[in-house]
């Protein structure tokens, strides 16, 4: 059969955007947080010998000096600009963004600037270790210690147990019975603990080793409603209690005080090791009554193409490519950053300027929040702003949070207009604050208590929202008086 050439014509569905190396990294350093970008760029200036830091500058802009256009291949110039929209809505799925931000169920710790320093130096394995130092501990006794410290969670638990702790040391279950009976000893009382209840007895029975020969009654009680009736106790039934145990409601009212005062985590007040540290990367300052916005660029490198190695361009050979490769290279990522930083800083004024009631009066006037809000604001992607929020916190006159924490769902309020979920919280929090303690409030009464203040919330939603801020229910709320 002859060979013939012929045209013939096909349609093929092709992406409007051909994703590249260089646009992948721009994606990556939006989303970088601000002691990350400070690494990468560092990164780069050990191995980009074109890029260079100008001297005297901190503060990391589009250089000043760039290389002519001329010097670089018209084909291979990155754009002026990096196109977020166009190629996020091509590519939203290839470069995966946050979750959806101001979920109703989210409520993330509060950071301050006073919180943010570290209060704590020594870690509950040291301070254990430092008390056993003086025990007349055996060499094989020293080291069934040292697996059982280890083997402490941060509350102060042992998590496995001391037949398997046994078997790792290799001795036997008695001797290691013998070991955790002298940390038991140790202080902070309970630690050491396998679970709640020998925790709560470890602390009543420290107590009465004061005066062993007149035991205190109120003690021995607690005692044994913590060893026989912690259910009962759970419960808040008293009369139940007073009517097992043969005694009055008045003697159960002091044995569980006693017992409310006994710390179910005796590790929490230790370190818990590395200390980590916070680091803003936008800045909002109050000047008058109005609030300005600015990127914390302290210390972060102004970076500049190295004039030096421009005569290279004008030879040929390997040094030419090399020298067009490592210029495209450090070109890209100077106008990365400088992209990063004023997407950044279009998101977070946008941010300012829907939530300066927050920032003026407190979480009660916080207001519902979404993407699509900011997106809409400042003519980005919603991907593009939620990358540019990813891990990122912002220094505020109320304290440090993160950037995802002004993006919260709303519920219905006074005249049908949205209340942020956050202040709903907030109101919930105030509530449970001043509520009797010997009534406490029932997730249906603050229901009715919130749609007083026509704010039109589920039960459910109550209890969902308060288990999200750690707040027990009524039932074990309940304080006697």
């Amino acid at each position: 059969m002859a060979l013939e050439a012929k045209l013939t014509q096909r349609q093929v569905q092709r992406l409007g955007l051909v994703i590249t190396p260089q646009l992948r990294q721009a994606i990556k350093i939006l989303q970088l947080p601000r002691g990350e970008l400070d690494t990468l760029i560092h990164e780069e200036l050990d191995q980009n010998p074109l890029l260079a830091v100008e001297a005297g500058e901190e503060t990391a802009t589009l250089p000043e000096e760039a290389p002519p256009a001329s010097e670089e291949p018209a084909a291979t110039s990155p754009a002026e600009e990096i196109d977020w929209r166009a190629y996020l809505e091509n590519y939203h799925e290839d470069m995966p963004a946050l979750p959806p931000t101001g979920a109703e169920d989210e409520d993330d710790d509060r950071y301050n600037l006073v919180e943010n320093q570290p209060n704590r130096t020594e870690s509950l394995t040291d301070h254990l270790a430092g008390q056993l130092r003086f025990s007349s501990l055996t060499e094989e006794e020293e080291r069934i210690a040292s697996l059982l410290i280890g083997n402490l969670s941060p509350d102060g638990y042992l998590q496995d147990s001391i037949e398997d702790i046994a078997v790792s040391a290799g001795v036997g279950v008695e001797l290691v019975g013998q070991v955790l009976a002298i940390i038991h000893a140790c202080d902070p009382p309970g630690v050491g603990a396998r679970d709640v209840r020998e925790c709560l007895l470890l602390q009543l029975r420290a107590q009465g080793q004061n005066d062993p020969d007149n035991p205190d009654p109120t003690l021995s009680l607690a005692i044994t409603i913590v060893q026989d009736h912690l259910q009962a106790l759970e419960s808040r039934r008293f009369d139940r209690l007073a009517k097992d145990l043969g005694v009055t409601v008045e003697d159960v009212t002091k044995a569980v005080k006693l017992i409310t005062a006994l710390d179910p985590k005796p590790g929490r007040n230790f370190d818990e090791g590395e200390v980590h540290y916070v680091e803003p990367d936008v800045y909002v300052h109050k000047v008058g009554e109005e609030y300005v916005v600015t990127l914390n660029e302290d210390g972060l490198p102004r970076l500049k193409v190295s004039a030096s190695y421009r005569r290279l361009l004008a030879e040929e050979g390997e040094a030419k490519a090399y020298v067009q490769e490592k210029l495209r290279a450090a070109t890209w990522l100077i106008k990365s950053i400088h992209q990063r930083q004023r997407t950044l800083l279009l998101v977070a004024q946008s941010i300012i300027k829907f939530q300066r009631d927050f920032l003026t009066y407190g979480v009660s006037q916080m207001r519902p929040l979404v993407l699509r809000d900011v997106a809409e604001d400042v003519g980005l992607h919603e991907s593009t702003v939620s990358r540019a929020v990813a891990d990122k916190y912002i220094a505020t006159p109320r304290g440090i949070y993160p950037l995802k924490k002004f993006f919260t769902t709303g519920l219905k309020g006074p005249q049908g207009q949205d209340v942020a979920a956050e202040s709903v919280k907030e109101r919930i929090r105030e509530l449970i604050n001043n509520e009797d303690p010997a009534r406490p409030l029932s997730d249906e009464e603050i229901a009715h208590l919130l749609s007083n203040d026509n704010v039109t919330i589920a039960r459910r939603t109550v209890a969902k929202y308060r288990e999200s801020m750690n707040l027990l229910p009524s039932a074990k709320r309940k304080r006697i008086p």
